[in-house]
């Protein structure tokens, strides 16, 4: 029987890693704008804001909300934030959930609250995640998402507590 050498290309021919992942990403071709006020509303951004505000006012640290839009149709906005141990981040986690409670949105699914290690609260268009310190160096979702645009916080936001 008969068989083909297999020859591949030499690397500088193959696409590159991102020219190969980027078009699985999502199910279209989303546009990305370049500009923030180019993008359009979304009813994610408030919540994010308010998620990221509620995190502070519980000494939550690196406090950071990304925009998702253009990168992947499963959210608009994350919110990551830190607690500095397990009862901290249940405390910012339960804080956050009550608060935006309060202001009449409601979570669709949340995870993690009672081990307190990494809580996710999803509000289909924001999905908040407050994690452990060690478990957010380990997961390193800002760097998985490294595509997502930065969303510009007031100061006491973006710092949380140092």
């Amino acid at each position: 029987m008969w068989l083909p050498s297999l020859r591949f290309p030499p690397p500088e021919a193959q696409p590159s890693y991102h020219a190969r992942v980027r078009p699985m990403r999502g199910s279209r071709a989303l546009p990305f704008p370049a500009d923030m006020a180019d993008r359009p509303p979304s009813p994610g951004e408030p919540i994010a804001r308010r998620a990221a505000e509620l995190a502070s006012e519980l000494k939550a640290t690196d406090i950071v909300v990304l925009d998702l839009r253009g990168v992947t149709d499963m959210t608009d906005f994350f919110v990551i934030a830190s607690g500095t141990s397990d009862t901290h981040v249940r405390a910012v986690a339960e804080h956050i959930h009550t608060g935006l409670k309060a202001g009449g949105v409601s979570t669709s699914m949340t995870e993690g609250l009672t081990q307190g290690r990494w809580a996710l609260l999803d509000y289909a268009d924001c999905v908040v995640h407050v994690f452990h310190p060690t478990l957010r160096q380990f997961y390193q979702l800002e760097r998985l998402w490294s595509d997502a645009t930065p969303v510009p916080l007031e100061p006491a936001g973006r710092l949380g507590a140092r």
